[in-house]
């Protein structure tokens, strides 16, 4: 019996799918979305439209303005600080000594009240004449440190440096005029350290 001949065509068809064919057949494919992905009208729908950008670039200017703020507020608060740091270290350096000067002004008063205790009687001339010059050491040393002394006499009264102990009637004294000191004041640097105790007279 004879084979019967098998036409081209059908041969063709019979032709079985291979791996690489399809491999080919999916590559082909992407490169095709990737072309049109690519292609001007597709770049065209993705960038964004003017009010997106306007309101991008007012987000972006606002947040801007606000760093710049938070950065002028961090660089004032250090200064502030800074200066806070300086005063800090200038009243240090002024007043250090302010409680040293107050445990010497009461030696001061007690040198004091010994020159007046040896009054002018030539048997205790040698003693006021050491006490004099103790308290003139003691007074010089406090004044290399700013601390001055306060004494009123004959002065307007200010309330600021002196203390009134009572008013006095004193007719050839002006009305307001500090006529006696009881104990001096002093100062620290300007600042006062004591005040004056003073008697004034009346209006």
């Amino acid at each position: 019996m004879a084979e019967q001949q098998k036409h081209p065509a059908d041969e063709t068809l019979e032709t079985p799918v291979t791996e690489d064919s399809a491999a080919q057949s999916a590559e082909a494919e992407a490169q095709a979305a990737d072309s049109a992905s690519d292609s001007p009208e597709a770049d065209a729908a993705e960038l964004p439209d003017a009010a997106t950008l306007a309101a991008d670039l007012e987000k972006a200017s606002a947040e801007a303005e606000a760093l710049r703020d938070q950065m002028l507020r961090i660089q004032a608060e250090a200064q502030n600080v800074r200066r806070r740091a300086e005063q800090d270290v200038e009243k240090a350096h002024k007043f250090g000594v302010e409680k040293f000067a107050n445990e010497m002004l009461p030696i001061v008063d007690s040198l004091e009240r010994a020159i007046e205790a040896c009054g002018d009687d030539e048997a205790n001339k040698a003693i006021r004449e050491g006490v004099e010059m103790t308290l003139g050491m003691l007074l010089s040393g406090l004044g290399k440190f700013n601390v001055e002394p306060v004494d009123p006499q004959g002065e307007t009264f200010d309330p600021a440096l002196h203390q009134a102990m009572s008013m006095v009637q004193v007719p050839d004294a002006a009305p307001n005029t500090v006529v006696t000191v009881v104990q001096k004041g002093y100062t620290l640097s300007g600042r006062l350290l004591r005040p004056a105790m003073v008697m004034v007279a009346k209006g």
